[in-house]
């Protein structure tokens, strides 16, 4: 089907089917994207959205995602240390805020933070929500709806938990939990009334099939919020020898989950800085958020050169 007649059904109101993204994905990437672009422009706008994170806790995670350098499983020179004390937190923020961050997230290693750590976690939040403005956000683990409604009072709005990849796939990545945990997870912080942030990492191994199968189960979530994260091949990991990925691939990726989910806001996070011009062009496939600084146990681009960019691509922040 032409990619002519497949945007306007988007642009129409109406999903599109598999069948409909698989032909998508073999379609003249340059038309791809500027279709892509349209159909972002029609949904949003010049609306940007911009977050930081700051690893909360590091390291000795019991977890085994094959992908991660703070996997207890595997040998890398990531560093360890318990939950960081408020004090050191409220710091970061404040830099993020005057930077011009609109989000802060706490990211905590392990498969969920404990309840001592929930209880620190919501004094922390409670700190952050008094002395910033900042909309405040969690990556904290497989929480349940006891844990997430304290979390909320305290002053989270958002909640992080990717998919990683389609749940076909996901048995390559992780044997630890599993996807039906995350998704329980997803939805118990749903059913909190909290927004939800997921997404998934792209060149695990993974088919461009299970990318759009990935990004179908978002659609059903009704996620908003998407974290488009390219495999940086972290030495010690079962995927150290892994390719980088090709900027037309990500380029390509990024246009289809356009398509997948017109409204949302799909956000470009780790791996961006080994892009050319840092994803730059991008913003012109579809993608209309980031996550600036540093992404865990990897450095990222300043959030001030990353607003310079923005301005210049003409979106609001």
């Amino acid at each position: 089907m032409q990619i002519a007649v497949l945007t306007e059904k988007v642009l129409s109101g109406n999903e599109l089917n598999k069948s409909d993204i698989l032909s998508l994905s073999q379609a003249p990437l340059e038309e791809l994207c500027s279709a892509a672009n349209k159909i972002r422009e029609n949904n949003c706008g010049k609306s940007f959205d911009i977050c930081t994170i700051i690893n909360s806790k590091s390291g000795k995670c019991s977890e085994n995602c094959k992908f991660c350098a703070q996997s207890s499983f595997y040998h890398t020179h990531a560093t360890h240390y318990p939950l960081m004390s408020a004090k050191d937190i409220l710091e970061k923020a404040r830099l993020a805020e005057k930077a011009g961050a609109m989000r802060f997230s706490l990211v905590n290693s392990g498969k969920k933070a404990s309840q001592e750590e929930i209880v620190l976690l919501c004094e922390i939040l409670e700190i952050l929500s008094n002395e910033t403005n900042m909309k405040l956000c969690g990556s904290l683990g497989l929480l349940d709806e006891n844990d997430y409604q304290c979390l909320k009072k305290s002053g989270l709005s958002r909640v992080h938990n990717n998919l990683e990849s389609s749940r076909n796939y996901y048995p390559q990545i992780c044997t630890s939990h599993t996807f039906d945990e995350k998704i329980q997870s997803i939805t118990a912080a749903q059913a909190c009334g909290l927004e939800v942030c997921s997404g998934g990492i792209f060149g695990l191994g993974e088919s461009m099939e299970d990318r759009i199968d990935m990004a179908l189960t978002l659609r059903d979530l009704g996620i908003q919020s998407v974290p488009i994260n390219i495999l940086f091949p972290i030495e010690g990991t079962p995927f150290e020898k892994n390719s980088f990925l090709s900027m037309d691939e990500v380029r390509r990726i990024v246009a289809l989950y356009r398509f997948i989910l017109p409204k949302a806001f799909l956000r470009l996070a780790g791996g961006r800085k080994l892009l050319e011009n840092k994803g730059k062009s991008l913003f012109s496939a579809g993608a209309n958020a980031l996550i600036s600084g540093d992404m865990l146990t990897i450095t990222g681009p300043c959030i001030e050169e990353d607003i310079s960019m923005i301005k210049e691509l003409g979106f609001k922040i």
